[in-house]
């Protein structure tokens, strides 16, 4: 009696299903990349202003990290602004972490607006904290 398996002749697969099993994986792994705007088509590079206020809230998130800041008006209205940096990694490497802004801090941001008019901008330069340090955000992207 025989082992099972054994003094049998090997079979060989088709050349197309190897083919086709990559293919499959190919096609399986890719994810649709998320859609990157143009920083033109949405910030105004002729129209930076200095904001200076407390910050809100900071997300890490891709593709940029985002961060929150209360400004208020010389009529003492306060008005949220959404603030866009470079993306996490591009931070880090310019030393930041996620403890380098957070909710409290007071800062002032020199950001281009949003061209729709919304209160969106993008930092840009430096973020400067109350007690003079600098965060260096680098070029818009």
């Amino acid at each position: 009696m025989r082992a099972s398996g054994i003094g049998r002749p090997r079979q060989r697969r088709a050349p197309w299903l190897w083919a086709l099993l990559l293919a499959g994986a190919t096609l399986g792994a890719a994810e649709p990349a998320p859609a990157h705007h143009a920083w033109s088509a949405e910030y105004d590079g002729n129209d930076a202003r200095e904001l200076r206020g407390v910050v809100t809230r900071v997300e890490w998130t891709n593709p940029h990290v985002r961060f929150y800041v209360d400004v208020e008006d010389a009529d003492g209205a306060v008005t949220n602004w959404d603030l866009e940096l470079q993306s996490a990694n591009t931070l880090r490497r310019n030393g930041w972490t996620r403890e380098a802004l957070g909710v409290g801090d007071e800062v002032i941001v020199e950001a281009y607006m949003a061209r729709d008019g919304s209160t969106r901008g993008n930092a840009r330069g430096n973020v400067r904290l109350a007690d003079g340090r600098r965060l260096f955000v680098g070029e818009p992207e």
